[in-house]
């Protein structure tokens, strides 16, 4: 077979060579979304087990991979794995475009509100049902079927082509990308696209995010018998009312917005609240409860953190407890630029498809944000109905095709 370059893999024959492997894709969308994926830190097994579907499935394309390994004595096999793609290009090996998708899913939460069961995912009108195919298993697929046209069409960039299967996105990726970060396997030069924010047409090109930062409360006040409250501090009052001052300080203190990003403004969203005492007779002497914040790169999270300890403060004084909070999170890295090569080669993938898409930002929680930290330029895009995290998550199948043909489309421009 001849090699192929980008003038002979005009629109029309990329969007047939895709739409040649939709029934191929549907089957295996299913097949792989049967293996439960859920992170182990939301109590599921991990990924070991749907990656090395995805390593058979390479094998019997007689693809060559390489597998990452991480200790985790949560889950049965004891690593988390990651796996990696990737094609030497036939001119600078010094570069490397990459695809970049996970394959940890969440929880499906409360199974009552799924009409289906999601770890048996079903095909219904010209979508598929099922917990984690569109986060991130509609990339998934993608860049499988990318890298079997690649193959096929024996296409051959002039730079390095990557694919990666990473581990652990949804809790932070230290089981994954950041461990792929240190292994040194990223370059200066490389460029990423990153298959897992975007919108139902296609037209948005994430190229920054706010800045992520969880912060956990711990109120420590006295316990006592409920019927004797004069004796006692009760931390889950006090902690409630803390609570509820915090987050409408925060959201009256920080209303800078910014067009550039959806929604344009800092969020400040309580998610998470601990049981304290284990009988109804008992006054609490702790209560925990945690914040998720996504905010605007133009505010530093130091700024947040001591508007947080300016009402810590104030609570701690006025009703005579202890107010502790730790932090997770660190400020945005820079945007990428919209003149960097892998946005102006991306959007004109979709031009010729018949998208018109703009750039812009979003609360944050990618792959994406990891690699600019370390000045990869990244894009984070996809065409997705933005079901992830919710009952009933299902991914439309022309999607499927239709953004595999955009992969091929964008990995041909670097011919």
């Amino acid at each position: 077979m001849t090699e192929v370059s980008e003038s002979m893999l005009d629109r029309k024959t990329i969007e047939a060579l895709a739409r040649g492997k939709r029934c191929d894709m549907v089957r295996d969308m299913i097949e792989m979304s049967r293996i439960p994926s859920v992170n182990p830190a939301a109590g599921g097994p991990g990924e070991y087990k749907r990656t090395m579907w995805i390593a058979e499935k390479l094998k019997s394309w007689g693809v060559d991979y390489t597998i990452f390994e991480v200790p985790d004595e949560r889950v049965e096999e004891g690593v988390r794995i990651s796996l990696m793609v990737r094609f030497a290009g036939c001119e600078d090996r010094e570069k490397t475009l990459w695809f970049i998708a996970h394959t940890d899913t969440v929880a499906p939460g409360d199974l009552s509100l799924w009409d289906t069961d999601p770890f048996d995912p079903v095909e219904r009108d010209g979508c598929i049902y099922g917990l984690g195919v569109e986060d991130n298993s509609q990339a998934v697929l993608c860049s499988l079927y990318t890298i079997l046209l690649m193959k096929e069409q024996e296409l051959r960039p002039k730079c390095n082509v990557a694919f990666l299967f990473s581990a652990d996105e949804e809790t932070g990726s230290a089981y994954g990308l950041k461990d792929q970060v240190k292994r040194g396997i990223f370059g200066p030069r490389d460029e990423a696209i990153v298959p897992d924010a975007g919108c139902a047409d296609g037209s948005f090109v994430e190229i920054t995010e706010k800045s992520h930062c969880v912060m956990d409360f711990t109120v420590t006040g006295r316990q006592a018998h409920a019927s004797m409250p004069q004796l006692g501090i009760n931390a889950c009052s006090v902690g409630m009312r803390f609570a509820v001052a915090l987050e409408d300080m925060l959201k009256e203190r920080f209303t800078l917005c910014d067009p550039l990003y959806d929604p344009p403004y800092s969020t400040f969203e309580l998610t998470q609240k601990f049981s304290n005492v284990a009988s109804s007779n008992i006054i609490p002497g702790t209560d925990r409860f945690i914040m998720d914040m996504r905010v605007l790169p133009q505010i530093k999270l130091a700024e947040v953190r001591a508007a947080v300890d300016e009402l810590i403060a104030k609570f701690s004084y006025r009703y005579k407890v202890t107010i502790t909070c730790a932090m997770n999170g660190a400020d945005a890295p820079a945007a990428t630029p919209e003149d960097a090569p892998v946005v102006r080669n991306l959007l004109e993938s979709l031009r010729e498809a018949g998208v018109e898409a703009r750039c812009g930002g979003i609360g944050g929680g990618t792959c994406g944000a990891i690699l600019r930290q370390i000045g990869i330029p990244s894009v984070v895009w996809s065409t997705i109905i933005e079901l992830a995290h919710q009952p009933n998550e299902h991914v439309v199948i022309d999607n499927l095709v239709a953004d595999t043909g955009i992969y091929l489309a964008t990995v041909a421009k670097y011919c």
